[in-house]
């Protein structure tokens, strides 16, 4: 790709304000986590566990599954912020929904309380699905190559620190206040970190580019993504190790309660867990990032998928608690490669023009994963024992590092080339007019 002379001078200025933009909306995720605090507060009005689980689970299953359906049209755009910044609101408002909810739900029936505010997250989820493309395909357009590891891992890093100070806040308002204004003030705070970080997106500076000219007008092109998945060979095989990798990865909600029942861990030993969880993911995004813009996002993604796979073969085995503590910090190292490291690589993947189908490709065809892994993995702990579900997510860590390193190639090198190739000036003798002398 080659970029216009103020895209780069922008440079710094779209690096500063989008990881501040991340580091905002990480710090309001904080106050309304969809592993603790929206639990919580929907666990106050039904007993559901499925119903709760379900809405967890909709926060990834969101993201991913639009991205495909607006990828069309995201592709005919000359410029992604005016979609980007239409969208994203969507992700952002809900928050002050939930506050009003938290406050009348003691006042209203019940059940239209929960309906409102399992509303208010599936409009959350959704709206950042469908701003998602767009938001990537703006991204790629600002950030030089070899600085998109790093961005994405700076971004990555600065919402999971401020997201964990932020839970531990929640956690004090909560304890003081209890429900229904511990869970207003909560939301509230959410709703105003996710406008200010609207804001700090807002300063991006986009130049214009080249759309991309699909065969119809509809909002999907499904006949251009046809072609993109029957020529490209290497993709495919990408889309196999993500989908293999979205397995692996999902065993790590199980390791707690795995703790739980077999080496009976308190509740302040879970806590130590999961602060050593989000320190290493902390400390990893950074630093995966800048490895693989120095040496190649295929490579950080092979030693992901091991260290993930390490964790869990760990886990099988161990013979203390003590034990978990490496476990959760190899599985908390390698989420770096299942979010930062994942949407870089899938960056590099076609040409220009093609990448809002690429994105939306290599989120939604690996929704299924997404959601089949967690459960297929509860039904084999329940049934047959976590030694099963453990060894399933091992199987396919390995498949995953195996098909990164054996079948998908680095599409970064093979660009520079051609592009190398392209910029080199051709003398009159390598062009053959001096042949026939």
């Amino acid at each position: 790709m080659q970029q216009s002379p103020e895209t780069r001078k922008n440079f710094r200025h779209n690096f500063t304000v989008n990881v501040t933009d991340g580091a905002f909306f990480g710090l309001g995720l904080g106050f309304a986590s969809f592993e603790t605090i929206i639990p919580l507060f929907l666990s106050t009005m039904t007993s559901s566990a499925w119903l709760i689980g379900l809405v967890s689970s909709l926060h990834s299953v969101g993201w991913q599954l639009p991205q495909l359906l607006t990828s069309g049209a995201v592709a005919r755009l000359s410029r992604y912020k005016p979609w980007v910044m239409l969208t994203t609101i969507h992700e952002r408002w809900p928050f002050f929904g939930l506050a009003i909810i938290a406050l009348v739900a003691g006042s209203i029936d019940v059940n239209l309380a929960l309906a409102l505010a399992v509303l208010m997250t599936i409009i959350h989820s959704f709206g950042a699905g469908i701003a998602g493309t767009a938001w990537q395909s703006m991204i790629h357009q600002i950030m030089p190559p070899n600085r998109r590891g790093t961005f994405f891992g700076s971004q990555a890093s600065a919402a999971n620190l401020l997201s964990a100070g932020a839970a531990v806040v929640a956690g004090f308002i909560l304890e003081r206040l209890g429900a229904p204004y511990g869970f207003a003030i909560c939301f509230f705070i959410t709703g105003v970190a996710m406008m200010i970080s609207m804001a700090f997106l807002a300063m991006t500076r986009e130049e214009p580019h080249e759309p991309l000219a699909t065969a119809s007008k509809s909002i999907v092109a499904w006949a251009e993504m046809k072609d993109i998945l029957r020529r490209d060979l290497n993709f495919r095989w990408f889309l196999v190790a993500r989908s293999l990798s979205q397995v692996a990865w999902a065993v790590i909600p199980f390791y707690t309660l795995y703790a739980v029942q077999h080496f009976k861990m308190d509740a302040q030993t879970a806590g130590l867990m999961t602060g050593i969880l989000m320190l290493a993911r902390t400390i990893s995004n950074p630093l995966m990032g800048y490895i693989g813009d120095l040496f190649g996002y295929r490579r950080v993604m092979v030693a992901g998928a091991l260290m993930m796979t390490a964790s869990v073969a760990l886990a099988m085995v161990a013979p203390s608690l003590n034990w978990f503590y490496l476990v959760f910090a190899l599985a908390g190292f390698s989420q770096a490669t299942m979010w930062a490291i994942a949407i870089t690589f899938s960056l590099e993947f076609g040409e220009d023009k093609e990448k809002p189908l690429y994105i939306g490709m290599s989120n939604t065809l690996v929704a299924p994963a997404t959601i089949l892994a967690p459960i297929v993995g509860g039904v084999l702990a329940d049934r047959l024992g976590f030694g099963t579900a453990f060894l399933m997510c091992t199987i396919c860590g390995l498949l995953a590092a195996g098909t990164l390193l054996f079948f998908v190639r680095d599409p970064r090198p093979l660009r520079l080339a051609q592009e190398a190739l392209a910029a080199k000036p051709v003398s009159l003798e390598d062009s053959g007019v001096f042949a026939a002398k």
